[in-house]
């Protein structure tokens, strides 16, 4: 038993969240793609612009486009 409620290794978790802390200060260029569908809600994925195809299966971001908000309707 690793001591978390939900299922994930809690030591991996802190490591993760170090680890992006690292980069918290850091300008990231981000690109974003919309998949439109018929029957269901658009989606939007983005990632690191500079993120390497190996990378990119992991560094990645999906929710619906009514998820979105504009940055100066947030500010």
């Amino acid at each position: 038993m690793n001591g978390s409620t939900g299922g994930y290794d809690d030591r991996s978790t802190r490591q993760r969240l170090a680890a992006a802390t690292q980069y918290a200060g850091d300008d990231v260029a981000l690109e974003s793609v919309v998949v439109q569908y018929e029957n269901r809600p658009d989606r939007c994925t983005v990632v690191p612009r500079e993120c390497s195809e190996a990378e990119r299966v992991t560094t990645w971001l999906s929710a619906d486009v009514g998820a979105f908000v504009d940055l100066e309707d947030a500010r």
